[in-house]
């Protein structure tokens, strides 16, 4: 299910939700949620099932219930549109829960941060703290560790058959780390990783270092 790696000396947790749970701080970071994106797709016709946006809080109360975090940092991309309603289901579910919740700017955060505050959740465009830099977009900064989605990366595997599948993952190179999309209507971009790049694909409810 989780997935441990070192980083500067601290333990981070990769979750097969694609969340990563930082052990010291008690805090989830997530990336790329998406919420609203089903009901903006409905509302110009797509084909997609009203329950799909319901999915997402499904998983997050999973992740609260398993890991008891203090603190959950959305890094970008929450909400993907203007309102809607699933903006009321976020509303009710921030409501209940006892995490203080945090959001990263991302491009798609076009919602005021008003609304976000004026329900107590405290907006940012980067984050830093303890050597790391939280962020939406992939980003490099001497001294630092970067933290950051946007990309919603993903690997081809290929089979002994010639079978390709690709999948979700998290990607980590010297000095960054990019979070795959928690979203569960959200697409993959195909990373081809340099030879001391580090990806750990999920697979099976795993995370599995393969690189």
């Amino acid at each position: 299910m989780m997935y441990t790696i070192k980083i500067l000396n601290q333990e981070f947790q990769l979750h097969s939700s694609g969340a990563i749970y930082w052990k010291k701080e008690k805090m989830l970071l997530i990336a790329d949620v998406h919420l609203g994106k089903v009901s903006h797709f409905r509302k110009f016709g797509a084909a997609v099932p009203a329950k799909a946006s319901l999915s997402n809080f499904r998983k997050l109360e999973h992740l609260i219930t398993e890991l008891q975090p203090k603190t959950i940092c959305f890094l970008g991309d929450l909400f993907h549109s203007s309102l809607n309603s699933e903006w009321n289901i976020f509303q009710k579910w921030v409501q209940h829960t006892s995490c203080e919740i945090i959001l990263i700017e991302g491009n798609h955060d076009i919602i005021d941060p008003i609304r976000y505050e004026a329900m107590g959740v405290s907006v940012f465009r980067e984050m830093r703290l303890h050597g790391f830099l939280l962020t939406h977009h992939p980003t490099v900064e001497s001294g630092m560790f970067n933290f950051s989605g946007h990309i919603h990366p993903g690997i081809t595997m290929i089979g002994s058959g010639r079978q390709r599948l690709t999948l979700s993952c998290f990607y980590e190179t010297e000095n960054q780390l990019i979070l795959p999309a928690f979203g569960t209507f959200t697409g993959k971009y195909r990373l081809r990783p340099g030879k001391n790049d580090r990806v750990y694909v999920i697979a099976d409810n795993e995370v599995i270092c393969v690189t």
